[in-house]
């Protein structure tokens, strides 16, 4: 029987995917959905770390089958310096230009707080310091955190260390057996998200959800699940659907996700974390598919509109940006200084992107290979040097004071 090969999913005789314009504008919706969570006016717009992460998923997972389709494995030493390329340069900005402008606000006790997380979310471990530290996601704007958005950035990275080695591990099997890799991904893919959305829903009866949202255990499902969507035997199924029911079911999920993100409040729907981010999750993986199946779709073209696009482009370093600026404003601050916080979040992701994120990944040969590796080992410690200098220079917290003049 002859293999179905969905049409849009087909490698390229270069080996590189076909671009989809849809995916960019899911990564502006998502970007936005957190910008407007941030800044107040839609709760549930938190939910858009989901759908980054399940782009993620979806993204690296097709990405890795397709160098081991042409090669046989993956070139772990490769992949680990293209995603250093792509994640630390703009990182390594926000860290240390956040860091040196609360120092020159002289804001101290917010830079305690950047000095503290900073060198965890240098090691992509930022999400399991905050949850040790017992640091509530939901106090919004209470203690003042600059970096508390990086703990998604730490799922990602942890992910993108552990995946990879599994695929290989996979592949080596799979070739030694003479059986077909993309099964094998798909049922570890499914059973893995199954065991997260357990340890989630176990999880769940906490009464600060902190734990469960930020978890790498708990937060996995939705990269397990768009990584599932990128398997060959997903990508069959969805081609199957991406004909005469295609439009509708895009349309369906898009409303689905819609309607989940305006009903959502956060800490207060407890219905999320005891399994509602799983099926939030595997809605946006559908969706991904989908849009990946039937780029000409009604919903895959409204994705595809230029302004969605291009805020999908500088999404990354938009979301590095706009929470410490949010942060700066102040929790009392009011609509202008919010408007004025994520206009200068845009200008700074723009510059960002175009200055420092595209020039190092794709045009920078110094960039590549063991002056890449010597140029990242350079800025990590460059970072561990300002954390080290600022921590000295901090001064020492206040005396608390105690109002003696009631006492007798």
């Amino acid at each position: 029987m002859t293999r179905l090969q969905p049409p849009v999913a087909a490698r390229s005789p270069t080996g590189r995917a076909p671009h989809l314009p849809a995916l960019d504008g899911l990564r502006g919706v998502a970007v936005l959905g957190v910008l407007l969570h941030h800044a107040g006016p839609l709760p549930g717009g938190f939910l858009g770390v989901d759908l980054f992460l399940v782009l993620s998923g979806f993204l690296i997972t097709g990405l890795l089958l397709r160098e081991v389709e042409a090669t046989g494995t993956v070139s772990l030493t490769a992949f680990w310096g293209r995603r250093t390329r792509r994640l630390l340069p703009a990182l390594a900005a926000v860290l240390s230009g956040t860091t040196m402008l609360v120092w020159a606000l002289g804001r101290a006790e917010l830079l305690r707080t950047a000095l503290a997380d900073g060198p965890w979310a240098q090691l992509g471990l930022l999400n399991w310091h905050l949850v040790a530290d017992s640091a509530g996601y939901w106090d919004r704007f209470g203690p003042g955190r600059v970096f508390e958005h990086l703990w998604s950035i730490a799922v990602e990275e942890q992910f993108y260390l552990a995946w990879p080695v599994v695929l290989v591990a996979v592949a080596a099997v799979a070739r030694r057996r003479g059986r077909r890799l993309d099964p094998a991904v798909a049922t570890i893919a499914a059973l893995a998200a199954l065991a997260s959305l357990a340890a989630a829903v176990a999880l769940a009866g906490a009464p600060d959800p902190t734990r469960v949202h930020m978890g790498t255990d708990t937060r996995a499902c939705a990269l397990l699940l768009g990584a599932l969507a990128a398997t060959g035997p997903v990508r069959g199924a969805l081609a199957l659907a991406a004909g005469r029911w295609a439009a509708a079911l895009s349309a369906v999920l898009a409303a689905g996700t819609a309607a989940l993100w305006a009903l959502a409040d956060g800490e207060r729907s407890a219905w999320l974390f005891g399994g509602g981010l799983g099926a939030h999750s595997l809605a946006a993986a559908l969706l991904v598919g989908l849009c990946a199946q039937a780029p000409g779709g009604p919903v895959a073209a409204a994705l595809g509109w230029r302004p969605l696009r291009w805020t999908g482009r500088i999404s990354y370093s938009l979301y590095l940006w706009h929470w410490p600026l949010l942060v700066l404003t102040g929790p009392g601050r009011g609509p202008l200084a919010t408007i004025l916080a994520c206009g200068l979040a845009v200008g700074l992701a723009a510059l960002s992107t175009h200055l420092v994120e595209d020039p190092i990944r794709f045009r920078a040969r110094w960039a590549r290979g063991r002056s890449g590796a010597l140029a990242a080992g350079a800025v990590t410690a460059g970072l561990a040097v300002l954390w080290w200098a600022l921590w000295w220079a901090l001064p020492a917290p206040a005396a608390p004071t105690v109002d003696t003049t009631g006492l007798r």
